[in-house]
């Protein structure tokens, strides 16, 4: 196995941790002989381990910053997340595996109001 030489010179954050203790942090480091970057990717405790990670100049990361400061993300994954909802019900009843929904009888007319307190 080859040896991979890194210096971190600072860990700004780290977005989560795994149950094993692996984790997913932003951090300033220089790999091999290279000036630093900005990297993102997952440590062990030690930071011996790591996996396969992203590395970004500060030009990138600029962007990066703008960019996602620019996008409503929760809208962008309500969208992303209804529209996979919507494709995977298309493929059951493409499938045949949607029972149709049993008709109401016509005699049967009442409606009840539900309110939800926020």
């Amino acid at each position: 196995m080859a040896v991979v030489n890194f210096e971190i010179y600072d860990v700004l954050g780290t977005l989560s941790e795994n149950k094993d203790g692996w984790k997913k942090q932003l951090t300033c480091t220089s790999w091999g002989r290279y000036n630093p970057k900005f990297d993102l990717r997952s440590w062990d405790g030690e930071y011996n381990g790591m996996t396969k990670g992203i590395t970004l100049t500060l030009e990138e990361i600029t962007l990066l910053r703008d960019l996602l400061n620019q996008v409503d993300l929760e809208a962008v994954m309500e969208a992303a997340l209804k529209e996979r909802a919507e494709a995977k019900q298309a493929e059951k009843e493409a499938a045949g595996e949607v029972e149709e929904k049993p008709k109401k009888e016509a005699t049967k007319k009442t409606s009840k109001k539900k309110t939800f307190d926020k």
